[in-house]
């Protein structure tokens, strides 16, 4: 059974960081590539950056520059930096692999101006 555990949310003031993990059991981190995604109310989900098998990483352009993907293989958890934060970029913040249909609890991140 696969699960995935998102952490690291919370509250911040504009400009500040945040370092998200999403734990994952059931499946390897290592052998699959992977993507964060966000979402707030009223709005579609949205994918904001994703890690390839071979550590290739792509960004959507509201966050390029600011936030980081990246991935421990031996810790079996995938994360995301984020720098810089922005009122734009309070949402649940979800991990997910490429290939598969499987979704967390996601973690709240909210930016406070």
């Amino acid at each position: 059974q696969v699960q995935l555990v998102e952490s690291g949310g919370g509250l911040v003031q504009t400009g500040g960081s945040l370092r998200l993990s999403c734990a994952a059991s059931g499946i390897s981190v290592g052998s699959n590539a992977w993507g964060w995604y966000r979402q707030t109310p009223g709005k579609q989900r949205e994918s904001v950056a994703a890690i390839t098998t071979g550590g290739s990483t792509s960004y959507a352009m509201s966050v390029k520059g600011r936030f980081t993907i990246s991935r421990d293989n031996a810790k079996n958890t995938v994360y995301l930096q984020m720098n810089s934060l922005k009122p734009e970029d309070t949402a649940v913040y979800y991990c997910k692999p490429i290939p598969y249909t499987h979704w967390g609890q996601g973690t709240q991140v909210t930016v406070s101006s």
